[in-house]
């Protein structure tokens, strides 16, 4: 069945014109950015078709490049479109923080950590250098691969911190495990960072750590 034979409130368009975005499914959602269908397939049995061979929505979005186009109805036009609506979701939240205090909008700082770190295949360690105000100056990953004492290197930090002439820091990191729980390691290098940058008069706010879905803080849980 084609969609413009479904009533019009079942439209995905429609719908979303109607009721918001946060009203439609992701088949709904993806049927939208896909717009056409395939060969007696319409656009939102195509998005299901690909939401249950990729597992999930998160899944498509974050696949490699070749898996992503060798499924049917995908392809490079479409895999360039979506790294682009992506990358401007990232460049939103980075715009929309900018203009906050950074201390105390934790949900702007949660979604725009989680958007740049969540999908990363390997662990990334990464500063967001503040003002004196709290507004932010510059969100730079800083180091890859395993995050322990032996990975992350005060001295670079703080190295970084005084050319940004920061005030105060948040740090992060991402766990490609998808558990956002910190690890002991997690919790020395903290403490390592919060004396190293105390010495230059700088602040640690926060440390969140990235899980799949789910970010923690470790002001919230009161390990800093």
């Amino acid at each position: 069945m084609q969609i413009t034979a479904l009533p019009q409130h079942d439209r995905p368009r429609e719908k979303l014109l109607i009721k918001g975005a946060h009203a439609l499914s992701d088949a709904e959602l993806l049927a939208i950015f896909l717009r056409t269908g395939i060969k007696g397939v319409n656009a939102i049995e195509l998005a299901m078709q690909l939401l249950e061979q990729f597992g999930s929505l998160r899944e498509l979005l974050s696949s490699p490049y070749d898996n992503f186009c060798e499924k049917k109805g995908l392809g490079q036009a479409k895999f360039v479109q979506l790294q682009a609506v992506m990358e401007m979701a990232r460049r939103y939240y980075h715009e929309t923080l900018e203009r906050e205090d950074a201390l105390t909008s934790p949900d702007a700082v949660k979604q725009y950590l989680s958007a740049q770190l969540r999908d990363q295949p390997y662990e990334v360690f990464a500063c967001m250098y503040l003002d004196s105000q709290h507004r932010v100056i510059k969100f730079e990953p800083l180091f890859y691969g395993t995050i322990d004492s032996a990975a992350v290197y005060p001295r670079v930090v703080v190295q970084k911190v005084l050319e940004k002439n920061a005030a105060a820091v948040i740090l992060s990191h991402n766990h490609p495990s998808g558990v956002a729980e910190p690890s002991q390691a997690d919790k020395v290098i903290t403490r390592r960072l919060q004396e190293a940058l105390k010495l230059i008069d700088v602040r640690v706010l926060d440390h969140f750590v990235v899980g799949d879905g789910n970010i923690v803080s470790f002001a919230e849980r009161g390990l800093i």
